[in-house]
């Protein structure tokens, strides 16, 4: 839920980059509202099967629709594409396969034009070797040692 509301607090940024964590629980629950609005829609009956959406449902879409567009473009600026690769889902057929391609990719990693990396640099880590003769030099804890600690 947390990774939905970071994409309502940047309502309209359409800079920088969104990781692939952010976009696609944003869509999860995008998703699971809609489904929700649906159902409510169809209880009161606000659903017109015409327009294939009902009241609440159309509501939501439309307040969502400048969200999702900024999300979609940070999240192509994190592959390093431009966001007009948007424009793609406007092609028959292949260009929403295309564009799920481009959003299922990993980012690119350290920074690129469009800002930093947003994922947390791992910490380094010790070589194998160091590691193991740490742990194997360090002096022994004795009972005496224990005590006065």
């Amino acid at each position: 839920m947390n990774w939905y509301l970071e994409v309502l607090k940047k309502y309209a940024v359409f800079s920088g980059r969104s990781r692939r964590k952010e976009y696609w629980y944003f869509a999860l629950f995008y998703l699971l509202i809609s489904i929700a609005l649906g159902v409510v829609d169809r209880a009161f009956g606000f659903f017109r099967i015409e327009a294939g959406i009902g009241l609440l449902g159309a509501i939501f879409a439309l307040l969502m629709f400048i969200p999702s567009l900024a999300v979609g473009v940070r999240r192509l600026h994190d592959t390093n594409r431009s966001g007009w690769w948007t424009l793609l889902c406007l092609v028959p057929c292949i260009g929403h396969f295309v564009l799920l391609v481009f959003l299922v990719q990993d980012s690119k990693p350290g920074e690129n034009r469009y800002g930093s990396n947003p994922k947390k640099l791992p910490e380094p880590k010790l070589p194998f070797e160091l590691a193991l003769a740490l742990r194997y030099l360090r002096p022994k804890r004795t009972f005496v040692s224990m005590i006065t600690l």
